[in-house]
């Protein structure tokens, strides 16, 4: 039997998890930034401005790009997604089910919003 903390150690081992700084490099060269934080959170910390809001219950349909319900962004398995939650743990959980998927260059921000916002990285009000 796992726990939560066994499953989120086992999905950051397989990721490559940038730091807040190094996901904005990454973004400047095509990376795709993804807020998977729900509206509530996303008004009372902040937004990311320029990245994808996709709340996490639809996350895979709308990146699989076999899906009938993607983005038009998605367009095929070597996208480079980077998964933003609040702090970074829902969305290692979520990158790897992403992966899972076949989307082998999906990772998340290490620290999520709150490390990105802390790091004075362009972010506006919610």
């Amino acid at each position: 039997m796992s726990t939560v903390a066994d499953l989120l150690a086992a999905a950051r081992a397989r990721l490559d998890r940038p730091d807040p700084v190094r996901a904005a490099e990454l973004a400047e060269r095509g990376a795709i930034l993804v807020d998977t934080r729900p509206g509530w959170q996303r008004a009372e910390e902040g937004s990311l401005p320029g990245a994808l809001v996709i709340e996490r219950n639809h996350l895979e349909w709308r990146l699989d790009p076999a899906s009938d319900a993607r983005i038009p962004e998605a367009v095929d398995h070597d996208v480079t997604w980077i998964l933003f939650c609040s702090e970074g743990y829902s969305s290692s959980l979520a990158a790897a089910s992403l992966q899972d998927l076949g989307l082998r260059n999906a990772t998340d921000v290490d620290g999520g919003f709150r490390a990105w916002k802390a790091a004075g990285l362009p972010t506006a009000p919610g």
